[in-house]
């Protein structure tokens, strides 16, 4: 994608005279001033979230404590941005339609009100047809970077054709680390739900009700006994 698309320097170049309605002359003359400023945060304001909080917020080690709950999640986050990557794609492309009807409406427009309605709107969606391709930029980078991840965590020691297989073994050290922070003052709902789903997890394990279970029953068995 060109840079130039991505601009919108000219946008609020032209708004200028039209904001003169909304701001007082002298800020008017300033906001004209700091339009260079303003493209440069626009273009590098932070939309999504950055490799470090992926990785401390998302992958958090009490909730995903494994390489195998670390690579499904990133499988999951991914596949959210990439969806929402090919719906931003349709509405791009319809952006683009009704830019076009837009510009032949204006040329064949006889009304001057009407054909400054449809200016309006033209510059309008102009405008947010870079919104929508800075998006998409930023959808790309998770994109990207979730895929690093998956990489990274993918050991070759657990299976990543079936996200079943792990979550045994996932959801145990999660309902453990929720335990740990059980105090006096936690609401009985609270404590039933965890304890509740704690137990029941290591009975069903234990059963062999699970046909996958990466951990070994021998070690929750001396848990339980302990």
């Amino acid at each position: 994608m060109n840079k130039e698309k991505r601009n919108i320097q000219p946008h609020a170049d032209k708004e200028v005279k039209h904001l003169m309605v909304l701001l007082d002359k002298s800020q008017a003359s300033e906001f004209k001033k700091m339009v260079p400023e303003l493209q440069d945060t626009w273009v590098k304001k932070q939309m999504f979230r950055t490799e470090t909080e992926m990785r401390f917020s998302v992958l958090s080690d009490n909730k995903y404590g494994t390489k195998a709950a670390k690579y499904w999640q990133s499988v999951r986050e991914q596949n959210t941005h990439f969806e929402n990557l090919m719906h931003l794609s349709f509405d791009y492309r319809k952006n683009d339609v009704e830019i076009k009807k837009i510009q032949r409406e204006i040329k064949m427009e006889k009304d001057p009100l009407e054909k400054e309605m449809k200016q309006v709107e033209l510059e309008e969606k102009l405008f947010g047809r870079a919104g929508m391709e800075l998006v998409a930029k930023a959808r790309m980078r998770e994109i990207s970077t979730w895929s690093k991840l998956k990489k990274e965590f993918h050991d070759g020691k657990f299976d990543d054709r079936d996200v079943n297989t792990h979550q045994a073994e996932s959801y145990m050290h999660q309902l453990e680390q929720k335990k740990l922070t059980l105090t006096p003052g936690s609401s009985q709902p609270e404590v039933f739900n965890v304890l509740g789903q704690l137990e029941t997890l290591k009975r069903v394990r234990q059963s062999g009700e699970l046909k996958y279970d990466g951990a070994n029953r021998k070690s929750i068995s001396k848990k339980q006994n302990s």
